[in-house]
């Protein structure tokens, strides 16, 4: 009797976040490499070796050069991962298998695949701007997440430059460009982030500014008028419309990174805002849909960290009018047990670990220095002064590793760094009980003149994967 072949899931698909915490660690990971210099040269994806038993620990073992110049690479992601395992819209075939990469200033798609040898990803397919124009008006393609049913990617804008932003789908084998995600976006006009609540039907979305507003850096006329994004909005997922948005206070200016609770059955998230006009701080703020109620969701601020006061010859001109460094937060990230969020700190130079057990009364739990206008912390594995901070966070499926890169934005880079970042990444290990960082004092990637931005690792990380099974 013949047996019928069976299609075996991809053993990186994971139904719960309990689940992926239990898999084996990554040995390696994918680093946005940004060219900075106008000398033709493109940027690249590395590949980076994270198996501490390695010979290459620690050092970059790939490098996939993109065809063109001038892209920025940014928020890349995966073609699937373990939202593929939801009831509502199951894709079990699908492999993590191709990594999708946005060029910030080009607009252009770059689709690469991790196989046969996943060290040396190279590309298969480019989509370029105009095709991404034509088929949904947006452009400035920023950060990727796979969806149960495509490809999600965000816009900061149309390709005049104005908004609005927005989010367009990618077919999940074809890469097709299939359309503009929302029906009805009421008065919504900026955008940046998006995550979702699976299992609450909820889409959320923050603001940055329009192609217009960012591309040339923090403009401040725009800034000290509050012309930056400082709302968020809430989305029927299904039926892909705006049902809700709320504002944190034109003070609170450029509400940024989404991390949702990775427990389906929780509904709530963070969210940061990287500067107050008022005292120069950043916050972060937590939504939530208060209990017994299945309509409105609400939300709040719970951590506040200040600016630290500095002299005008230590600052950038930017910055010498305040004469104060504020701390920019630019990232945030949350553990996949929901317990510890991790805040990048970029104009002060710190990383920080808070317990998030109880959601509403964040505890600081950890605190690493390295970086900073003006501390410039160095790190054990070099000598001397660092520029850039900790920018980019990403963390371990066990939440036992997180790894940081230094380099936020071109046009950012110079107003805040105008001697010019050379580009780093570290490793910082992480207590899981009752929490505590420290820099690996081993483990230092330096990138010289480019600069390193996102990362992902082998198998997915904090940021990459949605659950539907708590």
């Amino acid at each position: 009797m013949q047996t019928m072949p069976t299609w075996r899931p991809d053993p990186t698909l994971y139904p719960s976040p309990r689940s992926a915490m239990q898999a084996p660690p990554e040995t390696f990971g994918y680093v946005v490499r940004v060219n900075p210099n106008d000398d033709g040269k493109p940027d690249a994806i590395c590949t980076i070796d994270l198996d501490p038993t390695s010979g290459t620990f620690g050092t970059v073992v790939g490098v996939a050069e993109m065809p063109h110049a001038g892209d920025e690479l940014h928020h890349f992601g995966w073609n699937s991962c373990s939202s593929m395992l939801c009831p509502s819209a199951p894709h079990p075939h699908m492999e993590r298998r191709y990594l999708v990469v946005p060029g910030l200033r080009s607009s252009r798609l770059y689709i690469l695949d991790t196989k046969p040898d996943p060290l040396h990803p190279h590309i298969v397919k480019t989509i370029e701007p105009e095709e991404i124009a034509g088929r949904t008006g947006y452009a400035k393609g920023h950060t990727v997440h796979c969806g149960p049913d495509g490809i999600y990617v965000s816009a900061l804008g149309g390709p005049d430059g104005d908004g609005p932003g927005g989010i367009f789908v990618l077919d999940h084998e074809t890469f097709d460009v299939l359309g503009q995600w929302e029906i009805d976006r009421g008065e919504q006009v900026l955008a940046y982030d998006f995550w979702w609540h699976l299992g609450h039907d909820t889409m959320i979305t923050s603001e940055w500014g329009t192609p217009k507003m960012v591309e040339t850096g923090l403009q401040p006329d725009l800034l000290l008028n509050s012309q930056y994004g400082h709302h968020l909005h809430f989305w029927n997922l299904r039926d892909r419309k705006l049902t809700q948005t709320v504002d944190l206070g034109k003070e609170h200016q450029m509400a940024l990174e989404l991390r949702p609770a990775h427990d389906p059955t929780r509904s709530y998230g963070f969210v940061n805002t990287v500067i107050s006009l008022a005292d120069l701080s950043g916050s972060i703020w937590l939504w939530h849909r208060p209990e017994g109620k299945d309509g409105d969701w609400a939300i709040q601020k719970v951590i506040d960290i200040p600016a630290v006061p500095a002299t005008e010859d230590q600052l950038p001109p930017a910055l010498q009018p305040f004469k104060a460094v504020p701390p920019l937060i630019t990232d945030i990230e949350l553990s996949l047990d929901d317990r510890f969020l991790y805040v990048s700190c970029w104009g002060t130079g710190e990383l920080r670990q808070y317990d998030v057990s109880d959601p509403f009364h964040p505890v600081l739990t950890g605190t690493v220095k390295i970086g900073g206008i003006v501390a410039r912390t160095g790190h054990p594995a070099v000598d001397g002064p660092l520029n850039g901070a900790p920018q980019m966070v990403e963390v371990s499926r066990d939440g036992k590793r997180v790894y940081v890169t230094n380099s936020l934005y071109m046009p950012l880079d110079a107003q805040f760094y105008p001697e010019g970042i050379k580009g780093w990444m570290v490793k910082i290990d992480a207590g899981t009980n009752g929490g505590g960082i420290a820099l690996d004092p081993e483990f230092f990637v330096d990138f010289g003149a480019f600069r390193p931005h996102q990362v992902r690792l082998q198998g997915g990380d904090a940021s990459t994967d949605s659950y539907c099974f708590p």
